[in-house]
């Protein structure tokens, strides 16, 4: 952690989960902290990625400035969503400033906050591989079980035999399909593929 003296703005950004809920608390702690000018705003749940508030405050900014929240979960309830932004604003040259909670302080993309961020870049690949690599080994042992991954199939064996014994007896597609329980483009695709 470091004590970061920007020579830009010090923009501030507020979330809560619900428009029930008041982001008052977090407005006064980001004015004392002395976001004086600009803070974004957003009420929605963090696992929501339609964040406008926080779209914009990232656009706003410039390198050299910093990014102030109350606490890091306000930047998004997920680790990936988190370290996602951060390699951002590090890669930016943006700071990031958390007001309260565990990791409270100031972090520079420079200098000893460097650190901070270079973690977060860490823990994000990391994640990445861990995902892949659980990804991966479920598709392998889905496999081993004889099951394979996609969409499961519209029609079975027997509703195909069905559908090609009408179809021979002269039905259209459309009442095939309507007494199968099934869409007219998948009795089509199932038929003309035989």
């Amino acid at each position: 952690m470091t004590t970061h003296k920007s020579t830009g703005h010090l923009i501030g950004y507020k979330r809560v989960s619900t428009s029930a809920q008041d982001a008052q608390l977090q407005e006064d702690a980001l004015r004392e902290a002395g976001c004086t000018g600009k803070i974004f705003e957003d009420k929605a749940s963090g696992k929501n990625t339609d964040r406008a508030g926080l779209m914009a405050a990232l656009d706003y900014m410039r390198e050299g400035d910093t990014l102030c929240v109350w606490k890091l979960d306000r930047l998004g309830r997920s680790t990936k969503d988190v370290l996602t932004i951060a390699e951002d604003l590090h890669q930016r040259g943006i700071s990031l400033r958390i007001l309260t909670g565990t990791l409270a302080g100031s972090y520079s993309p420079k200098g000893e906050g460097k650190f901070f961020f270079t973690m977060m870049v860490a823990f994000a690949e990391l994640e990445r591989d861990v995902i892949v690599e659980r990804t991966r080994a479920g598709l392998e042992a889905a496999k081993a079980q004889g099951r394979v991954g996609g969409r499961p199939k519209a029609m079975t064996p027997d509703m195909l035999a069905a559908a090609q014994r009408r179809k021979a007896a002269g039905e259209s597609y459309g009442t095939i399909a309507k007494a199968l329980g099934v869409g007219q483009a998948t009795v089509y695709r199932a038929l003309t593929a035989e």
